[in-house]
């Protein structure tokens, strides 16, 4: 087989999962954008379909994207695509014979597979398929269990699975490249998990987060809320040093009560430490601390490559910070002692938030991202709404719904420059600060939505 680093870049097209539709496209960019590619997608692109066709691209790139993204399934290098199988037989006739040669030679092995998307097909129809392929100049030997090179002709019947078609929308043939990391949703399983908690996030989710970060080897990545650290298992997973801080001290240390069914106290070692040794990444562990949000320990400086974050909304966990409504003073005697924790007050969203975005923009360097759910109520909700800070900029804004009238947005900004002497921190009363307005009415809304005797709070890991 020769080797692609010769040949010409070509079109590849990639075959995305149909969860999470709303995430893909942030989460193709940004890996991209590690390999410092734009996102170049063909005339007949459609971000909502299955399969999308890129240009500009080099074998590498695409490995590189596959290697991370766990929104896409499968990429390919494109021969050949049309509306019915005589355009498709025209295109793969038209394909420039010496990119295909490399991988048709006698001396080489091929499987083809029949991938059909919202239609299922008989065995034989399947057979039926590869055997109308026999126009395409294949000299080597079939080889069903380890082929060297594997191609895929795909049929898309649309993503209305009420309303099948007859006859495909569009038809792909091309050569398999890589596939994308869907098996770390199942490898690290909240369920399978040494340390959990009551809102741990999902693994699918979490690997997005990171990838919408775009969180790379040896950066330095923190959780302000960090619970029982799902979002530094997988920034570790990509070889990221993590480090966070909780108001929890219960959580920090895998203390008190536990959040499996059946089981009462937390055991000795269920901690964050033990959940990156149970991935094989503890070594990228720096730590982490009982620390107040509200009242950062760190010190004036651009100290993270990213910030993410999945903030209480006081739902399932409370919003807390230190602190107390009465008006405390030392007493005269000075026996009074430094380390005291202070008893803790409401943290209203509104508040969380702008801290959220006055840290990041103190702490991250330039280009540093800033990912982190916003919780909304669906009736109220506009663009407006979403927290602005002169420092970050609007990278992406994507929706899970988590009911009829509430969802939650992921929202990823980048750090584009130094906080200046003016700017100051920012404040809710400031104009230039675009607020979470409904912040405080959020939990009442969030129950009162619908009728209180059918609606349940969704029982589901990630709802903080």
């Amino acid at each position: 087989m020769a080797t692609t680093n010769s040949r010409p870049r070509l079109q590849y097209l990639l075959h995305l999962a149909q969860d999470n539709l709303d995430f893909r496209l942030p989460e193709i960019k940004a890996l991209l954008a590690l390999r410092g590619k734009p996102f170049q997608p063909n005339e007949n692109f459609k971000e909502k379909s299955p399969f999308w066709c890129l240009d500009g691209l080099s074998e590498e790139d695409v490995r590189g994207i596959m290697a991370r993204s766990v929104c896409a399934k499968s990429a390919f290098e494109l021969w050949g695509h049309g509306k019915t199988h005589s355009e498709l037989r025209t295109s793969l006739l038209n394909y420039p014979s010496e990119n295909m040669s490399p991988f048709m030679h006698k001396d080489s092995t091929y499987r083809i597979n029949v991938y059909t998307f919202n239609k299922t097909l008989e065995f034989s129809d399947r057979i039926k398929r590869i055997d109308a392929l026999e126009y395409l100049p294949f000299d080597g030997a079939v080889s069903l269990k380890s082929p060297q090179h594997i191609f895929c002709l795909m049929e898309d019947y649309g993503t209305d699975p009420n309303n099948i078609p007859e006859n495909p929308d569009y038809i792909y043939f091309g050569r398999w490249i890589a596939d994308g990391q869907r098996e770390l949703i199942r490898s690290h399983s909240v369920k399978n998990r040494h340390f959990i908690g009551n809102t741990s996030m999902d693994a699918g989710l979490s690997f997005i987060m990171a990838n919408h970060a775009k969180v790379k080897e040896n950066d330095l990545v923190f959780d302000p809320f960090v619970g029982t650290g799902s979002l530094l298992v997988a920034c570790s997973q990509f070889r990221a040093y993590v480090c966070g801080t909780d108001i929890d001290y219960n959580t920090i240390h895998g203390k008190g009560r536990s959040s499996r069914k059946n089981q009462k106290w937390r055991g000795p070692d269920e901690n964050i430490r033990a959940n990156l040794r149970q991935y094989g990444t503890e070594k990228m562990y720096v730590d982490v601390m009982v620390s107040d949000a509200s009242k950062h320990v760190w010190r004036a400086a651009a100290l993270f490559d990213a910030i993410i974050t999945d903030p209480p909304y006081g739902i399932r966990e409370s919003t807390r910070r230190t602190g107390s409504h009465k008006d405390v003073t030392r007493p005269p005697d000075s026996n009074y002692v430094e380390s005291h924790v202070p008893v803790s007050q409401a943290y209203h969203l509104s508040d969380i938030f702008t801290d959220l975005l006055n840290f990041s923009a103190q702490h991250l360097v330039i280009g540093g991202r800033l990912v982190y759910w916003l919780p909304v109520y669906i009736p109220e909700y506009c663009e407006e709404m979403v927290p602005l800070h002169p420092c970050l900029r609007i990278i992406s804004n994507c929706e899970q719904t988590l009911s009829s009238h509430t969802s939650r947005r992921l929202i990823t900004m980048e750090k584009i420059k130094e906080p200046e002497e003016l700017d100051g921190l920012f404040h809710r009363a400031d104009p230039r600060f675009s607020p979470y307005q409904g912040h405080n009415a959020f939990r009442e809304k969030y129950f009162s939505g619908v009728n209180k005797r059918c609606f349940t709070v969704p029982d589901g890991p990630g709802l903080s």
